[in-house]
């Protein structure tokens, strides 16, 4: 997570509530590789820039206020969000990874979502997952608010269902020590699953800041809940326990994070920040984390998602998939 996406994620801690220049392409990109064990699917956030546009001009508290209020006057961007199916298709991709925040307007709004699925349908596209941020802390020391933030992820839970997606993404962020969060965060996550379980959705949680972001609190986490329907969703980046304006004062090793992770996900994200002159990324060695993902059995889908700023967002998604279908080959 850079500077940027950094305040933005004080912002939202601060009012309890979570967040985890494009050129954009309309050609067809050459026909995704897969294998059959593993899909790439693109996580939407890889278009936050252009989606957002000027609303990212580091006024947070502004913007979380404007989310609550006026969500959509936050869509200043170059992109519409309900074309998010065709533009998947446009990098060869059939599996999409939608973000809760570009359709906060929409979390009622079922006419909205049959038209979206008829698009996917349309498109021949699948959503994946919904990532569900800025509904309040499931690790919330507070019981009633901790159940709130619970019921706010149902019309979401619904809306997955809706699109036929198989799981939400959510954040297991509180306040007060490791294990007091954690204590919390198995409440709260086990309510959520048990509602989600009833719908037939999966829950997952991300390595997305703070405890989170630790391999092991997270792992402790998932073997408390202990529900089939609630796990994870590893992201190759973010192992950022703590951050101050000059960058991560505490960082979680990735591969020991990913390995402690991956008995409980379903699914991964490949995060990207900057390449090489190969297109290796810089900071994660694909090639040890996908024999770390391989080695654990998983079978699923493996997200795109680049939040880098050398490249616009187009070049950083098509890089990204490049190098999944690279190593995917080399495994």
């Amino acid at each position: 997570m850079n500077k940027k996406n950094y305040s933005l994620l004080v912002l939202f801690t601060a009012f309890t509530l979570i967040f985890s220049a494009c050129n954009t392409s309309t050609e067809s990109s050459e026909a995704t590789v897969t294998t059959p064990d593993y899909q790439i699917s693109l996580a939407q956030w890889s278009l936050h820039n252009a989606y957002f546009g000027d609303a990212l001009n580091g006024d947070w508290a502004s913007f979380g206020r404007l989310l609550m209020e006026s969500p959509d006057s936050l869509l200043q961007g170059t992109i519409n969000p309900d074309d998010f199916p065709t533009l998947a298709k446009s990098y060869g991709v059939n599996i999409i990874e939608l973000v809760n925040t570009f359709y906060f307007s929409k979390a009622e709004d079922d006419a909205y979502w049959a038209a979206f699925k008829q698009k996917c349908d349309e498109e021949g596209v699948t959503v994946g997952l919904i990532m569900c941020d800025a509904l309040g802390n499931l690790g919330d020391a507070d019981s009633v608010a901790r159940m709130k933030a619970v019921e706010n992820h149902y019309n979401w839970i619904k809306i997955a269902k809706t699109l036929g997606a198989e799981t939400i993404r959510v954040n297991a962020a509180g306040e007060g020590t490791a294990e007091e969060v954690a204590a919390h965060a198995v409440l709260g996550l086990s309510k959520l699953g048990e509602y989600a379980a009833t719908q037939g959705i999966n829950v997952v949680v991300e390595n997305h800041g703070g405890y989170s972001s630790d391999g092991s609190w997270l792992a402790g986490v998932m073997a408390a809940v202990n529900m089939e329907n609630v796990g994870t969703l590893p992201d190759f980046g973010n192992f950022c326990i703590e951050r101050t304006a000059d960058g991560c004062a505490n960082e979680y090793d990735r591969y020991k994070g990913i390995t402690e992770l991956m008995p409980y996900a379903k699914g991964v994200s490949a995060k990207t920040h900057n390449f090489d002159a190969e297109g290796n990324e810089t900071e994660s060695d694909f090639s040890k984390i996908f024999k770390i993902i391989k080695d654990s059995g998983f079978k699923g889908n493996i997200g795109i998602e680049y939040e880098g700023s050398d490249l616009s967002e187009d070049e950083g998604i098509k890089a990204t998939k490049a190098l999944i279908e690279k190593t995917l080959k080399e495994i």
